[in-house]
């Protein structure tokens, strides 16, 4: 079953620190308030059965119950800033994980899922921290300083509450259980339906090409279906929940009322002893009904909120990064490295030596592991076995973004933002003169590109690069290696996905880009085979070295 509180919120997100402790302070005082209301309004109705009237009594009454009304808005206010801060640091934590561990770093997670987690999952989290979590710290206040005043007036009373008290809890934990399960289940129908749904929009054009577009409709509207029925089970378990609290709450109330009631008649309890238990005992169990009701009500955002974190978790373990400067110009080797998932392993025992100056191309069938070698080099996945030594010093030891920024790295589909073509070229060179990003356009044979937009360099692409073909796409990647002169290259098949004329450009800039360079391109195509000193085959995880110039 899913903590009332996660201690991580604490760890990944510090600032809410002073928010629980406020929250912890604000709780108490409404405890007070709580009692001394209660106290207040039993000497006044007692007063007034005796046809009195106690000013003081009605007076402490009014206060106390504005200082509830205060210290409660409080709460909701605390509750709402603490939630604004949680869903901003958290969105702004995963989509730096992405920037930082790059595209593979999800490891099957689809950008829909991502999305709907950021956006969708991270908003249910208000019914949590404005709805639950001040119920939660009432919960625990108010009925404490209950049970301090009922020990005072009347020492009975305060023991069956005491053993009433813990049946709202134990029967919420039992009604929690089946809530978890199919809240679980909701927010997996809503992941997979909105992964689902995003992939779908961003392959219509291709799917309205081949004719499928009907059946994804269908696919959509199954999923929503689906979807529906596990909210449906879900509120219907809420509303049990809800059920039993209150029959709980209302018996528990009652084995305090009967015996008040018969000793007041019997003359064994003074009228204002017996208003003070009858109005402070709905108090005791008031908040915990009503945070048991809120719990279910917020289950999918503390699911949203165990993801986020298991995400986040595996981002910060899997970052293989020290702190040593990373040497330039030395020798790369591989020593005995293997990389293992689940299901498969992707390079097994592997041992190359990659020397300055030299250009190796990577051959094989698709899956052999060469795309996984590259990750290797970029800190994108890091060895089940063996080392990664650059110029001697292994590469979990050195700080990886000074290590980055010695490579230039094409993969096979470069992200293109919705921003500017020379924003797009200078992503990785943020700093670079006009001058050079339209060099290195023209460098990657995209300048007739350029010149046929209507704004040139400032034309604004849509979302993934929308506008340029993907052999366009393909060349704007390219061109972010030629801006960034870096020493160490890694070309994930530069010239897939292009045309007759289109490759001979690329291939033509590309070794104009590998001349003095270290390089490793995965190749497909004898094309690029020209521009390399080596040739390794990688199949089904082994290295085979083919030729040697």
């Amino acid at each position: 079953m899913a903590r009332p509180f996660d201690p991580r919120l604490l760890r990944q997100v510090p600032s809410t620190r002073r928010d629980v402790v406020l929250l912890g302070l604000l709780g108490a005082a409404v405890a007070v308030a709580v009692v001394t209301a209660a106290a207040a309004l039993a000497r006044a109705l007692a007063a007034a059965v005796e046809l009195r009237l106690d000013p003081a009594a009605i007076t402490v009454f009014l206060l106390a119950l504005a200082a509830r009304a205060a210290l409660t808005s409080g709460l909701g206010v605390v509750a709402a800033r603490m939630a604004a801060t949680v869903k901003a640091s958290l969105r702004a934590d995963l989509l730096g994980a992405v920037g930082r561990r790059g595209p593979g770093w999800l490891a099957g997670q689809r950008a829909g899922e991502l999305a709907t987690l950021t956006g969708r999952g991270l908003d249910a989290l208000d019914g949590y921290f404005t709805g639950y979590l001040p119920q939660l710290v009432l919960g625990v206040t108010v009925p404490v300083g209950v049970l301090a005043m009922l020990a005072f007036a009347d020492l009975a009373s305060a023991v069956i509450v005491l053993v009433t008290l813990p049946l709202i809890p134990i029967f919420g934990i039992l009604v929690g259980w089946q809530t978890r399960i199919a809240t679980e289940r909701q927010w997996r129908r809503l992941r997979l339906l909105g992964g689902h749904f995003l992939d779908m929009l961003s392959g219509l054009p291709t799917l309205k090409a081949f004719g499928r577009a009907r059946a994804q409709v269908a696919a959509v509207r199954e999923m929503a279906d689906r979807h529906r029925e596990a909210t449906m089970r879900t509120l219907r378990i809420a509303f049990l929940s809800a059920l039993v609290l209150e029959l709980v709450g209302t018996i528990s109330v009652a084995l305090v009322a009967v015996p008040v009631g018969l000793r007041l008649l019997g003359g064994g309890m003074t009228l204002a002893a017996a208003f003070t238990v009858l109005l402070l005992t709905p108090e005791a169990y008031a908040p915990l009904r009503a945070a048991g009701t809120k719990f279910h009500a917020s289950m999918e955002g503390l699911a949203a909120l165990d993801q986020a974190f298991t995400l986040l978790a595996a981002a910060d373990g899997e970052t293989p990064g020290g702190t040593r400067t990373a040497p330039r110009g030395g020798p790369i080797e591989l020593r005995g490295v293997t990389v293992a998932y689940e299901r498969t392993t992707a390079l097994r025992d592997v041992d190359l030596t990659v020397r300055p100056g030299e250009r190796i191309a990577l051959v094989g069938p698709s899956g052999g592991g060469k795309s996984t070698l590259l990750n290797l080099l970029l800190g994108f996945t890091t060895p089940t076995a063996g080392r990664i030594l650059v110029d001697g010093t292994d590469l979990a030891e050195l700080d990886l973004d000074g290590w980055r920024r010695q490579l230039g790295w094409v993969p096979q589909r470069a992200h293109l933002f919705a921003d500017t073509l020379a924003a797009n070229i200078a992503l990785g060179t943020p700093d670079a003169p006009r001058e050079r990003i339209a060099q290195a356009a023209r460098s990657a044979a995209l300048g007739p590109v350029v010149d046929a937009l209507p704004q040139g360099l400032d034309t604004v692409l849509g979302e993934r690069g929308h506008g340029l073909s993907s052999g366009e796409r393909q060349r704007l990647a390219l061109a972010r290696a030629f801006l960034r002169d870096a020493p160490l290259l890694l070309l994930d098949e530069p010239t897939a996905r292009l045309d007759a004329a289109s490759e001979q450009a690329v291939v033509s800039s590309t070794l104009s880009l590998v001349e003095g360079r270290t390089a490793l391109l995965v190749a497909h195509r004898p094309a690029l085979l020209a521009a390399a000193t080596r040739v390794v085959r990688v199949d089904q995880g082994t290295l085979h070295e083919l030729v040697t110039a």
